[in-house]
This record gives structure tokens, C-alpha cells and sequence, in this order.
């Protein structure tokens, strides 16, 4: 069921909110440059709200005015020359205000595609599948609380068939854009996020399975952030002896230690029910540059022990409480990204276009944005933030 309840009459629809609408648009597109560009926005971002199906160009066009419509929309997301990040950054400033967000959560996803020729679309293998999916592998940074979520920046994985040759220049992708590993790209995530945030420092939940864990929470404890990043059962660590004196001081993987370490287990109660938590101190493996101190943490359902999520933080850095609580960020982004941003188009853009792919997410995320303020879906009750 849709969040956003359009109006329709006469086979057509309309977002019902136009006042929200018109007030996200002005707190939002002021770095356009010119008029004209900032409503093309405003009716780019009506036309995510309103239109049914997938959002095509041709659907959103409906939305604007002139007999070349489709053509007009086309040029202002993949040619006009407008920044994306600039309204990025409002956006997140905006949400901050209105949502008072607990954490940044970033997190990858992968974006199936039908082809070879949409902007960055390769062979992702996905570790919990199994199998390989082609499409486009992006980075999302949201601001959750646990009663919203919402994208506020986004990286695109690129191959090296994407940055050479003809390709890179049909596609417009800058001279300073580079591949890299997943790890990679989410730690330019995370740097870029840092820096723009000022005020509006959180916590930072990395939800991210199949990347280096440590190297991340490295990244992170380095520029002062609390952390929460996901981690692997074949991640080796070593157990912190000056906590755990008895015990030896070889590298074990993450799952062993959950397991093995059955005395630190304690019970607790989660929103889907009992459940099972063990914090295990841990230091960084003997290759690591910086030895650091950290917190291995498991966490599983009773009655669903194959459910079992793994998470590392720093140490004396969050409570557990608060470790967990945040980590569970992560689904509220999960269920958003289903249930909002699918609705409004997000993963939609087919085009070649590297900045057409940054406008329209960005445009998507603004619209994802307003859904969420909608009186009928938001909740006016909010979690405190939690203190280190």
C-alpha cells in the first residue's frame, strides 16, 4: 500500500499535499541558480509522488507543461548543469530538523537491471543469494531514527569497463571519479557524509556484511565517530587478554568467538521477541597497523538461531544497549527503502547518464523525503538520541 495517496480524478492524479510540497521545494532547491530550474525540481519530485508504476521520464513529464515535456525533463536531469550535492546537503540539514535523527546508516544495495547499458550496471555477487545479479551496486547514507529513514546521499560502484574509453565520456562520469572496492566506496561514503554533516554528527551504523569490518571501524574511530558496522562470521579478531586474561591470544573468526564464548550470553527482549546477546571484547588482528580496542557483538532470535547478525563497536564507546538499539536501524532502513523509496523511484532511472543517475536519486531521495512528512504517515513521537 502506498504511503502517498494521490488524489485522482478524470484518470489522472495529483499529490494531495502541495503546501509540504511547495515548502521542502523552497527550503531545498535554493542552490539552483535559476527559477526555472528550481520548479522543474518541485514538478520532477510531484511526479515521483504522484505518478503509478514505474517513474519513466515519460511518466513524470505528464507533470509538466508544453508539448515537449518529455524532452524538457530528459535535459534537465541528464545535461543541465545544476550540483546535485549542494541540495544534498539541505536535504539532510532539512530531514535533521524535522525527523531528529539517531544515526547515519549506510548501507549497499544492489539494483537489478535488464541489460548492459543503464549507468554502472555489472555482475554483483551476492553473498546471501548465493549468485551473481546484474545490475547497479549503490551506496546509500540515510538518517534514521527508529520510526523513520531517509536517503540523504548516494554512491555509485563503478567497473573499469565504466571509466575508460568511450564509455566513461558517452556516460559524462568526471575525471576525479574512480572505482574501487565495495570497502572503498563506502569509506568515500563515510568521508564525504563526515564532512558535510558539522552539526549533525551521529553515531554511524554500517551495515555492510561482505566488507572488511575492521577496516571500516578503523575509518571511523579515526575521525571520532561512535560506530556500529556489520561484520562477517570469517572476520578475524583477536579477544582483548587485558579483559579476558584466561583466555588465548590466537585470531579466531568472529562466528567462533560467538559461539564458543557461551558464558558472556545473556537474554533479552527485542520488538520480534526474546532473544540471545553476547559482547565479547576484541582487539584488531595481528596484521592490522593500529592495534584497537573494540566490542564484538551477536545477537539472534530464540527461535530463529540461523538469524544470527554479528556487529562490532568501539569499546567503552556505546552501552550495549545503545549498540544494539542502533544497530537496528538497519532494518528500519531496509523496511523504507521497500515501502518508500521503491514507491517513488529510487532504483528507476534507466538512462547511460552518471549526473542523470545523481539528480534523479537525488530528486527521488527529496521525494522519499516529503512522503515521509505526510501527516497521515508520520508518527510524532521520536527515540532520544543515545548518549555515548
Amino acid at each position: 500500500m502506498s504511503l502517498l495517496e494521490p488524489r485522482c480524478r478524470d484518470g489522472g492524479c495529483e499529490f494531495a499535499d502541495r503546501a509540504l510540497l511547495a515548502e521542502v521545494s523552497a527550503q531545498l532547491f535554493g542552490s539552483l541558480q535559476r527559477g526555472g530550474q528550481r520548479r522543474k525540481a518541485e514538478r520532477y519530485v510531484r511526479g515521483l509522488l504522484s505518478s503509478t508504476g514505474r517513474k519513466t521520464l515519460r511518466n513524470i513529464a505528464a507533470h509538466f507543461e508544453g508539448g515537449a515535456a518529455q524532452q524538457s525533463v530528459h535535459h534537465f536531469i541528464s545535461e543541465s548543469p545544476w550540483e546535485w550535492m549542494p541540495v544534498r546537503h539541505a536535504l539532510a540539514r532539512y530531514a535533521h530538523r524535522r525527523l531528529d535523527p539517531e544515526a547515519w546508516v549506510v548501507r549497499p544495495t544492489v539494483i537489478p537491471k535488464v541489460g548492459a547499458h543503464s549507468i554502472g550496471v555489472d555482475a554483483h555477487y551476492l553473498p546471501h543469494l548465493g549468485q551473481s545479479v546484474n545490475g547497479q551496486q549503490a551506496v546509500g547514507a540515510w538518517m534514521a531514527s527508529r520510526h523513520h529513514a531517509v536517503p540523504v546521499d548516494w554512491r555509485l560502484r563503478l567497473s573499469g569497463r565504466w571509466l575508460s574509453g568511450p564509455l566513461r565520456e558517452r556516460a559524462g562520469i568526471p575525471e576525479h571519479i574512480g572505482g574501487g572496492t565495495l570497502e572503498e566506496v563506502l569509506c568515500s561514503g563515510v568521508s564525504t557524509m563526515v564532512a558535510a554533516a558539522g552539526e549533525l554528527r551521529r553515531p554511524v551504523v554500517v551495515d555492510a556484511e561482505s566488507v572488511d569490518a575492521v577496516a571500516l571501524a578503523g575509518h571511523l574511530a579515526r575521525a571520532g565517530l561512535p560506530y556500529v558496522v556489520r561484520v562477517g562470521p570469517q572476520q578475524q579478531l583477536r579477544l582483548d587478554r587485558g579483559e579476558l586474561p584466561r583466555y588465548g591470544a590466537g585470531e579466531r573468526t568472529a562466528g567462533e568467538l560467538v559461539a564458543s564464548l557461551t558464558r558472556l550470553r545473556r537474554r533479552t527482549h527485542t520488538a520480534g521477541g526474546p532473544a540471545t546477546v553476547v559482547a565479547i571484547p576484541v582487539v584488531t588482528p595481528h596484521a592490522a597497523p593500529h592495534p584497537r580496542a573494540m566490542t564484538l557483538i551477536g545477537q539472534w532470535p530464540h527461535r530463529a538461531p540461523e538469524r544470527q547478525r554479528l556487529w562490532l563497536t568501539g569499546s567503552g564507546t556505546l552501552s550495549l544497549s545503545c549498540a544494539l538499539r542502533l544497530a537496528r536501524l538497519s532494518d528500519v532502513v531496509a523496511r523504507d527503502f521497500a515501502a518508500v523509496s521503491d514507491d517513488v523511484g529510487v532504483r528507476d532511472f534507466t538512462g547511460r547518464s552518471f549526473p542523470g543517475w545523481h539528480r534523479h536519486t537525488t530528486l527521488a531521495s527529496v521525494a522519499h523525503l516529503v512522503a515521509t512528512l505526510v501527516p497521515h504517515a508520520r508518527r510524532t513521537a521520536a527515540e532520544t538520541f543515545c548518549p555515548a
